[in-house]
C-alpha cells in the first residue's frame, strides 16, 4: 500500500509518500513541505496547496491519503488556516477517487512511537528508524505526514477490512430478508 500523508498548515503543509504493509518493512517513497508566503491572499495560497498535492498525487500515485484531523487550538487564526489547508487535501484526494482518513495527532503518535504522547523529538525519530534514514526529515511538518502515512499503512489497512466486512454482513442480512 502507498499513502499520501498530509500534515495540514496554510504556511508549510507536510507531505510524505511512504509504502509498505503491516508487518513488512515500510520505505520512504518521497517527503517534502509546500510552502506559501504568508502576504498573499488565503484563496491565493490555498490554490497553491492544491496544485501542489495534486502534483504529488499524480507522481507518486498513491492508493489512500491520510490527513491529520484538525483539531482545537488556543489561536483560532491558526486552527483557520490548518482546518482551511485540510480541506484542500480532502477534496483534492476525493476528486481523485482516492480513500481519505483523518487520524488525531494522538492516534499518529500511538502507532509511531507506542505512546499517544509522545512529543515531536520522540515521533521524528521514530519515522527516521521506521523508514531506516540516516537523520530525521526537517522540518517537522514533514516528519509528521510521514507519520501519518506510517499510521494509514498500520491502522488504516485494519479498518478498512472491518468496514468491509460490515458492509458485506449489512448487504448480506439485507438480501436475507
Amino acid at each position: 500500500m502507498r499513502v499520501l500523508g498530509v500534515d495540514p498548515g496554510l504556511t508549510r503543509c507536510g507531505v510524505g509518500v511512504v509504502e509498505g504493509s503491516v508487518g513488512r518493512p515500510l520505505s520512504l517513497v518521497a517527503v517534502g513541505v509546500v510552502r506559501t508566503p504568508p502576504d498573499q491572499p488565503v484563496a491565493q495560497r490555498l490554490c497553491a496547496i492544491e496544485r501542489e498535492l495534486d502534483a504529488w498525487i499524480d507522481e507518486h500515485r498513491p492508493d489512500a491519503v491520510a490527513v491529520e484531523r484538525v483539531f482545537s487550538q488556543h489561536n483560532v487564526r491558526t486552527v483557520m488556516g490548518t482546518a482551511q489547508a485540510s480541506g484542500i487535501a480532502l477534496v483534492v484526494a476525493a476528486r481523485r477517487g482516492l480513500p481519505v482518513a483523518l487520524h488525531t495527532p494522538s492516534e499518529v503518535k500511538a502507532a509511531v512511537s507506542g505512546s499517544g504522547r509522545a512529543d515531536k523529538a520522540q515521533v521524528g525519530a521514530m519515522v527516521a528508524r521506521l523508514l531506516r534514514l540516516d537523520a530525521v526529515p526537517k522540518p517537522a511538518d514533514s516528519a509528521d505526514a510521514l507519520a501519518l502515512a506510517i499510521c494509514h499503512i498500520w491502522r488504516g489497512g485494519a479498518q478498512a477490512r472491518i468496514d468491509q466486512a460490515v458492509l458485506r454482513a449489512t448487504a448480506a442480512g439485507r438480501s436475507a430478508r
